[in-house]
Formats: C-alpha cells, structure tokens, sequence
C-alpha cells in the first residue's frame, strides 16, 4: 500500500509546526490562527496572510520528502498559481533558525519554507455563494470567460501534447487503479471496483480517434489540474487558486479534464445543473462542442482521483476516528459518482437523425459519425442494397411505388433496426439516418433501444419549406444516393407523423438553417444533457423497482 512516506523532516517539521501556531510569532497582527489539513500540506490561515507548509511525505505521484524538494515546489506552486490569481501568491518566506528561536524570513539557516498568500474570504468561494444562493448565472458567465482565455493562452506543444494522448492518460488511470486497489474490500466494492476498471479500459480502447484528435485540434494544455469549487474565489475579482505544481503529468491534459473537475465537483455538492450550464456555456464559447464526448470519461477519472485522495487520508493514520470516518464516507461518495458517470459513457446510445426529405438529416448524420466515431447508417443506401440495386443507381419513382411502397418501407426499417442492433450488441452507439415519418417505426425504434438498454434520441431535422424545396430543386441538378425529389415533398409532408408521442428526453429537435458547425455543437450539448436525463430516469427506475 501506498503510504505517505515520512522521513526524519517529520520531527524537525513538527517544532515548525508548533511555532507556527503562536500569534506572536508573526511579524503582522494575529488575533486567531485556523489550521487547516490536507493529505499533503498544512496551511495557517492569521487573517490577513495564509501560510501553507508541505508535509514531508512521498505519495509516488509527489514527493516531498526533502527540504530543497519542498523549497522548490514552493516557489513553483507562486509562479504558476499566479497565471489564475495575480495578486494572491505573494513569495516563498523561509522559516530560520536563530539563536533565541524560529523567526520568518531571519538570517540564519532555513528549517522550512511556506508559501505566503494574501487570505481570502471563505464565503466568497464557489462552493459557498452556491450554497447560500448567492451565485448567479452572469458570474458563472464571467468564470466561463476566464477559463476559455485561460486555455487559449497557456503553454501548449509537444511534450504537453504527450499528456493528453491515449496512452498517457491509459498511464495515469492504470496508477489510480493500482494505488486505489489496496482499499477494495475495506472502503470500496470489489465487483464495482473491477467493473469500473474494465468499463474505463473500453472506453479508451474504443475511442482512440477522439483522443488523438483532440491532441490534433490544441486541446492540450498547461491547465490548473485541481478546479474545485472551493478554489474559485469571487471578490472585486475572480482568483482561482492551489493549481497542481508537484506533477506535470497531472496538470498537463486536455481542457475537457480540467472541465470535468469542476463539473463533478458540482455534481458532488448537488449543483449538477450548473455544471451543465457551465459545460454548455464553456463549449460555445470555445467552440469546443467535442467535450461532451470526453466529458464523462473525465468526469470518472477525477472523481476516481478525489476518492484516491480521501483513501490516502482515511489510511494516513493521523485523523480522529471521526475525522476517519469522514474520509471514508467521501472516498465511497467519489467512487459511487464514477461509477455513475461509467454507467453513462459506457451505455450506448442510438441516435436517430430523422425529418423531410431536404432537412439536412444526411449532412448532419455523416458529420455526427466522424465527430464521435460512430458507424451510421442511412435508409437510402439500405433500401436499395435490400433490393438489389447499388447505393449509387437512381430509382426515382412515384411516392409510395416500386421500392417505396409502405411495405418496401417496412423492410427497409427492419434492416435498419437489424444493423443498429448488430452494432449495439458489439458494444457501439450507432447512428441511423431515415425519415422516421411513420409513429410504428419509431415505437420499434424505442423497443429496441429499450431491449438492448440504450439510450434512444431522435434528432428531428426542421427548416422552412421554402429551403426543403430549393434543396431538393438543387438535388435534380446533381448525382445523389438519395431518391426523393420535389416531385415527392408534397406527398411526404401530408404522410408524416409528428413525432407528439415522444418525451422530451428522447426529442430534439434541430433548426438546419443555421450552419453545420452550430447545429452539431447543438445536438452535442443537448444531447448530452438528454442522454443523462434518460440515465437518471433509469436510474430512478431500478431504485423503486
């Protein structure tokens, strides 16, 4: 098991310590000290300054066990928390030892060093204007705009480029599991344990595209590595502080990780709708509607990571038993939330892109694929494949004749709904692209989806009839997979059935006379928010049954 591994500094730290908690041993007026721990430092907080004291310990992932090591990270943890706090971090001050005792910043030899902060008021954290609602949607506004020019200004290249790859983050995760795994049993469930292990090991093996991508498009930044709520200051200004400094490999990763830290947290404090808005908010912003792909998968693999830490405690042995019991509590409460977002990315999801001819659902269903890496498939090149024609050869007909009578249709949804299982069953969301116009193959839609416990969301295709009509009039002028026609709008429109009978956690419908970029950030954002709707209304579901 990995132990905070103290040397011979303990001792010498401890005297430090104690100095440390005398008022009149500051060079500023103390009226009362406040303590406050961590696995990792112990922090003083007088009034006016905070002076934060790393513990000699050596966790593997850092390692504070010799005064230069500590001296380093202290100056290391000012330089850096100041990209996100400029007037917070003041110095690194040395503790000496001199002839009639221990004094800051005196000539003689350095026994510690701290870093030195200006002290912030708590109530104005993120945590706790939340709870006292006193935080508003225009600050959380003003926290989204601080994070997007954060990201696109903070060091990116290759070596940090590294760090968001899918085999360095296999790395970090493999360490979490490793060093976690020593408290199956004891705090956490062993089925689950190796279940969320092999869901997390799917998921990278499954997404390889997406991650590589990401490294491809700049998402890979110097981030802040630990965005908590109780980080998030809001005073005449917004400071965010206690960045990661002891791990490059911790903070180094794509922006979506960072996010993600900041979304769990709320989810974890029972603010799960600003963390929604937040991503929202974030990824239109930025432009950087592929979070909602990773979201989830970051989402698990920082709360597995808090629950590491509060293992790390709850074993330390130098917590009351109350205290202990606390750090168990919420190490099972982090483990139980990654197991729920595990629950979400690893449950597959068939999206439906459906609508009138010339709604755009082709264009919108292709680009859906490559964004998530997903096989779709589209009725046109079904129907005809199904009847013994190339997806390429033109078989313009009549509505409702030759190959598009209403039972020709009932075949082609059959085999449509035959691929998306096919594909369900190896473990893959799919896409199907057909019209969907009639309520009973959308009812065998939603039973599939039902049987193989998927998500199901229809994404319903609208524009003007005017743009349908010069959509299809441009198609007459050119070779196309599909064979409806203007000749054909008319017919169609009187034949289909509105999707009315669908709740709105399996509806959303999409404007398609915005551009393609808009209408695939749209159909990301809310169509994450409805896939988790669907996944807590299961939820709810199994918990009454």
């Amino acid at each position: 098991m990995i132990k905070g591994n103290r040397n011979s500094d303990t001792v010498g730290q401890a005297a430090v310590l104690t100095i440390l908690k005398d008022p009149e041993f500051y060079p500023h007026p103390v009226t009362a000290i406040h303590i406050e721990e961590t696995h990792i430092s112990t922090v003083f907080l007088t009034g006016d300054f905070v002076y934060k004291i790393k513990k000699p310990v050596d966790f593997g992932f850092l390692d504070y066990t010799t005064l230069e090591k500590r001296y380093q990270y202290c100056k290391q943890e000012v330089l850096l928390n100041r990209r996100l706090s400029e007037d917070v971090y003041l110095d690194v001050v040395s503790i000496t030892e001199e002839s009639t005792g221990y004094t800051l910043n005196g000539s003689g030899e350095p026994v510690e060093y701290a870093v030195k902060m200006r002290q912030l008021p708590k109530k104005r954290t993120m945590l706790q204007l939340l709870r006292r609602g006193a935080f508003n949607l225009d600050m959380l506004g003003d926290l989204v705009q601080m994070l997007v020019r954060f990201y696109q200004k903070t060091d990116k290249g290759p070596e940090i480029d590294a760090m968001g790859s899918r085999e360095l983050i296999w790395v970090n995760i493999e360490e979490d599991f490793i060093q976690t795994n020593p408290f199956v049993s004891t705090v956490l469930d062993k089925v689950q344990f190796s279940e969320l292990h092999r869901r997390v090991r799917t998921f990278l093996n499954s997404n390889a595209e997406i991650f590589d991508r990401r490294v491809q498009r700049g998402r890979i930044r110097d981030c802040h590595g630990d965005l908590r709520l109780g980080h998030i200051y809001f005073t005449d200004s917004i400071s965010i502080i206690d960045c990661i400094e002891f791990n490059e490999r911790f903070r180094y990763g794509d922006v979506a990780s960072d996010l993600a830290f900041l979304a769990m947290d709320l989810d974890y404090n029972g603010f799960a709708d600003i963390g929604q808005k937040l991503l929202a908010e974030y990824a239109r912003s930025a432009e950087d509607s592929e979070i909602f792909l990773l979201v989830d998968f970051y989402k698990c693999y920082r709360a597995h990571v808090r629950c590491k830490v509060e293992c790390l405690r709850y074993e330390a042995g130098d917590l009351s038993k109350t205290e202990a019991s606390l750090a168990k509590a919420r190490a099972q409460h982090y483990f139980d939330l990654a197991w729920r977002y595990a629950e979400s990315f690893s449950r597959r999801t068939i999206w439906i892109v459906c609508g009138l001819s010339g709604s755009g659902k082709s264009t919108i269903a292709a680009e859906l694929g490559k964004r998530m890496n997903l096989q779709y498939y589209r009725s046109d090149v079904v129907r005809k494949r199904l009847f013994g024609f190339s997806p390429e050869e033109q078989v313009v007909a009549p509505f409702g004749e030759l190959i598009y009578t209403p039972a020709a249709g009932d075949k082609t949804y059959e085999q449509l709904l035959l691929e998306a299982r096919k594909t369900i069953s190896r473990g893959r969301s799919v896409i199907l692209d057909a019209t969907f116009g009639r309520l009973q193959h959308r009812v065998l839609a939603r039973r599939l989806a039902e049987e193989m416990e998927a998500n199901v969301i229809f994404v319903e295709c609208r524009c003007r009839q005017s743009l349908l009509r010069q959509r299809l009039s441009a198609r007459e002028q050119r070779k196309s997979i599909s064979d409806a026609r203007l000749q054909h709008l008319d017919a169609q429109s009187q034949a289909f059935e509105p999707l009315d009978e669908l709740w709105d956690s399996l509806h959303l419908p999409i404007d398609t006379e915005q551009p393609l970029h808009q209408c695939v950030h749209e159909i990301l954002s809310k169509g994450y928010l409805l896939q988790s709707q669907q996944g807590d209304a299961r939820r709810k579901q199994q918990e009454t049954s």
